[in-house]
């Protein structure tokens, strides 16, 4: 534990001292012709309407997005409260964007993480081995932590799957002048966290 917290404190204070620690975290790949469109859950508004501008370009005609996982929503429902999901919210913005419905898989699976996103989504490609190459679409500051467990999942398939990053432009998150901000200084160091959390302990459930 104590070498955890000190490993913990160094990055803490690493990332503060760098003002390219938010930069790096942006990992941007150019747009390519894909298989389907990899849409993960979380901010609804800047990832949908990201995923909606690729749509709508041409670069691939499938959208897949694994179900985020809601807590007890289902109890609620039971008890005669409905609620809209994070998902049917998501496929809803792209259906308003012109996505055509048949265009966007949604994939069941109550995923809590991205890794769990990322499990999902590779049973999905397992099935589907036509997949070779997907767009992945997500927040600016979550695209290099999303980009690393994507391609560690996809690693050992049969079928080499190339992972493509995608951040939205449609984020306020300031990258250049991160330090500035609160909210933005608190992404930036809960990713490093996180993005460490995943290389030291999390990586091997994949």
């Amino acid at each position: 534990k104590a070498l955890l917290i000190f490993l913990l404190l160094a990055a803490i204070i690493s990332v503060i001292g760098c003002r390219k620690a938010g930069l790096w975290l942006i990992k941007e790949d150019h747009p390519e012709n894909a298989d389907a469109i990899v849409l993960l859950t979380g901010s609804i508004a800047d990832r949908v309407l990201q995923a909606a501008d690729i749509y709508q370009s041409g670069y691939a005609e499938k959208i897949l997005i694994a179900e985020e996982y809601m807590g007890a929503y289902k109890e609620l429902e039971k008890r005669g409260f409905l609620i809209i999901s994070k998902t049917t919210q998501t496929k809803d913005a792209l259906v308003f964007f012109d996505v055509p419905p048949d265009s966007i898989i949604i994939l069941p699976g109550d995923a809590e993480s991205t890794i769990s996103e990322a499990l999902i989504i590779r049973d999905y490609i397992s099935q589907n081995s036509y997949i070779d190459t997907i767009l992945l679409v997500t927040s600016s500051p979550h695209a290099r932590r999303a980009s690393i467990i994507f391609k560690k999942a996809f690693s050992e398939m049969e079928t080499p799957v190339t992972v493509l990053s995608i951040p939205s432009v449609y984020n306020k998150f300031n990258a250049e002048k991160w330090w500035r901000c609160k909210e933005d200084i608190q992404i930036v160091i809960l990713e490093y966290i996180k993005l460490m959390n995943f290389l030291l302990f999390e990586k091997n459930k994949l």
